[in-house]
């Protein structure tokens, strides 16, 4: 490494946040960044610690000490170039992936890891401001042509990945703008969406072409996309949410969290929500049932929005502020988490079962609950048992549901096809060739594995990539 020392001599620094107070009065990102100097004495941090467990941790296999020490030097169009030479999109990564490689640095032991989220942000956003980062179009074109139905994060990086490679690529999206859950889903304010725009750009340069308003299996007929292409991605994510199927259950006011963000996202593309349709949290008693990332973005987006109050139930029990290294490093570790959103005001109850909702006229009023505790069987596995004399209510006039997804959508385009479904209703296909049980068509990102991370969708995109490409014409590897 460039500063073998530089673990030692100096401080771990990571970029900030603008206050609570200030941001939640916004919905553009409040990233705070560093100065490329203090970015560069970060990478010197970088120890060389033998076998860098970093690369296990990242999804897509970042090389992460390569950039680090290329930044160190202050080489930052190289650091770019071995970034970008595993990850397509590290502008995305870089600001919403929860970074388990960070979680797999040696230092981690320490709980002083690589700020290696903030560098690989620095190092994208600083190449997309020098103008380094342009088109890469491919050498030689071939006679084959691919459909990608889906543009999320799996889908774009499939898509991107043929076409350098030479193929003519076409990615259908069912909504009126590209970007899957990127889009609608993540909301603004931790990425805003001119960076996929930007990319979009870029693509469309590289030759890749979008239809917006094209979904396979109801306005786009499947017959006509099978004989036109000859290789097919379903590229659709997972978006069956998992209900909660308790009494009360019907009265308005209580949504799926999907449905929520995505309208806050629209609102602020500049489409126009009308009458009973519109959900807002202002002046509202908000509840999230769920603890993960999109609750969390559920509680921003309220506390943005003007609620009166937010909080937060999860069934799980409370994880331990510390993780146990000894027993989980270099993988990553359960342990308590604080959100950017639940700086900005959460209140926050682990161990709760939800047993029923009321209402007033149809509205929702209240919530019905009772505390849980986890045994382990003889078996060996957690039970949940209900705790005696532990009901409680809660005040929400507005609840969310936010307890992830199951499965990808099967009405339409995956019942008509009859793919073959693995145990929890993904997509059957191996992590190797990505094929499905119908001939030509393969299939990435959550619609194959299940709900998952953004940077594991680039991974399973620029894979199947491959695999079509060998699919194609013999040449595995991009």
């Amino acid at each position: 490494m460039g500063n073998p020392n530089g673990f030692l001599e100096i401080e771990k620094l990571d970029r900030t946040y603008e206050e609570p107070k200030k941001r939640i009065k916004h919905f553009k990102e409040f990233l705070v960044p560093l100065e490329n100097k203090k970015v560069s004495r970060q990478g010197a941090r970088c120890m060389d610690c033998g076998i860098p467990y970093c690369h296990q941790g990242c999804p897509v296999n970042n090389l992460i000490p390569d950039w680090n020490e290329l930044v160190y030097k202050n080489e930052w169009k190289k650091a770019l170039e071995e970034l970008h030479s595993t990850n397509n999109f590290p502008e995305f990564t870089g600001r919403i992936c929860p970074a388990p490689c960070e979680s797999s640095c040696t230092l981690n032991l320490t709980d002083k890891p690589v700020s290696i989220k903030t560098i690989e942000c620095s190092i994208v956003d600083y190449g997309w401001r020098k103008g380094w980062i342009k088109p890469q179009l491919p050498i030689s074109h071939s006679d084959k042509k691919v459909a990608i139905i889906g543009s999320g994060p799996a889908g774009l990086a499939c898509a991107q990945q043929l076409a350098r490679a030479g193929h003519e690529v076409i990615v259908f999206e069912k909504n009126d703008r590209i970007g899957g859950l990127l889009r609608i889903g993540i909301p603004d304010f931790k990425m805003e969406k001119q960076l996929i725009d930007r990319r979009m750009a870029q693509m469309q340069s590289e030759g890749v072409e979008f239809r917006s308003n094209s979904e396979v299996g109801k306005n786009i007929v499947f017959k006509k996309i099978i004989n036109e292409f000859d290789a097919i991605a379903i590229c659709t994510g997972s978006e069956v949410p998992r209900n909660l199927d308790v009494p009360g259950r019907e009265l308005s006011g209580i949504h799926f969290a999907m449905d929520f963000l995505s309208q806050q996202n629209d609102r602020i593309a500049g489409k126009k929500i009308f009458g009973n349709l519109e959900i807002l949290a202002k002046d509202k008693d908000v509840l999230v049932i769920g603890g993960g990332d999109t609750g969390s973005d559920c509680v921003g987006t309220s506390n943005r929005q003007g609620a009166k109050s937010v909080n937060q139930l999860e069934l799980l029990p409370q994880p331990p502020e510390h993780e146990d290294k000894s027993l989980t490093w270099p993988n990553w570790p359960m342990k308590l988490r604080v959100s950017s959103s639940h700086e900005e005001g959460c209140g926050r109850k682990w161990s709760i079962l939800t047993k029923s909702f009321e209402g007033i006229k149809g509205k929702v009023k209240k919530i019905n609950c009772v505390e849980v505790e986890w045994i382990t069987n003889k078996l060996g596995l957690k039970e949940m048992k209900e705790v005696q004399g532990s009901e409680f209510s809660l005040k929400a006039d507005l609840i969310f549901l936010a307890m992830g997804f199951l499965h990808p959508v099967h009405e339409g385009l995956i019942n008509d096809l009859k793919l073959q479904l693995d145990q929890r209703g993904n997509i059957l296909a191996n992590e190797t060739e990505y094929k499905t049980s119908s001939k030509k068509i393969f299939v990435a990102g959550d619609a194959r594995r299940g709900q998952s991370l953004v940077v594991w969708a680039i991974r399973e995109g620029r894979q199947c990539a491959n695999s079509i490409n060998q699919f194609l014409i013999g040449k595995e590897k991009l």
